[in-house]
């Protein structure tokens, strides 16, 4: 959106009567902000960050674009509030795992499935998400960058404290610096956006999940353990 349209929608009262919807928790509401979201998704998969547009996501939901500047400001504050969402609860769940009492090696195929299931549950979303260069984000989202940084930070450490614990214990093998160990599976979970579709894949994100622990870990786990 240009600085002349955001000035228009200010000088409107769009933005004020924005503001005040954002504390709207009716069933309408809240159901159009999905259905926006839900286009966007389609939108941002379909053209790239860089292209899709707030008028594109109206086209697609074939309304006029005026009407989604009361429910949402730019296609950068759409993108970040659905993306947010899924990374702080993935960041949640990862802990969870971490501190369980379940064995290391449990605990690393849990995260495994679980990470790769989310990929599946918001596709497009998350592959859109990683191939952003957060580093490189205008001034406006400077924060929403570092923020997401943290929260990657928080499910990187959980995933390189289960591989310590497992070498810690192990239960195993010691094959080289935790933190490679750990990019290196973020590596193949994320590689699977060149190839995955979930209205395609004959195999669920899921079980896809479940492989990849199994090859995972039948590299790293002490089988006299």
């Amino acid at each position: 959106m240009s600085d002349t349209e955001e000035k228009r929608i200010g000088q409107s009262g769009i933005g004020r009567r924005r503001s005040a919807a954002r504390t709207d928790s009716s069933t309408t509401y809240q159901a159009k902000r999905r259905e926006i979201a839900e286009a966007a998704v389609r939108v941002f998969n379909r053209l790239g960050f860089e292209r899709a547009s707030i008028a594109a996501v109206a086209e697609e939901m074939s309304v006029d674009r005026a009407s989604l500047y009361y429910y949402i400001s730019s296609k950068e504050e759409l993108f970040d509030e659905v993306v947010r969402t899924v990374v702080e609860r993935n960041g949640q769940v990862a802990k969870e795992i971490e501190t369980s009492s379940l064995a290391p090696r449990r605990k690393l195929r849990d995260m495994i499935v679980m990470l790769m299931t989310s990929y599946g549950a918001h596709y497009p979303l998350f592959y859109i998400y990683i191939r952003e260069n957060l580093s490189h984000v205008s001034d406006a989202r400077s924060k929403w960058s570092r923020d997401m940084r943290a929260l990657n930070r928080q499910t990187t450490d959980s995933m390189v404290a289960i591989i310590v614990q497992g070498y810690a214990d192990g239960s195993l093998r010691d094959v080289g610096p935790p933190e490679i160990v750990a990019n290196g599976i973020f590596g193949v979970i994320g590689w699977t956006h060149r190839w995955f579709r979930p209205d395609r894949s004959d195999t669920s994100a899921q079980e896809i999940g479940r492989i990849y622990a199994d090859m995972i870990l039948s590299g790293l786990e002490d089988p006299y353990r």
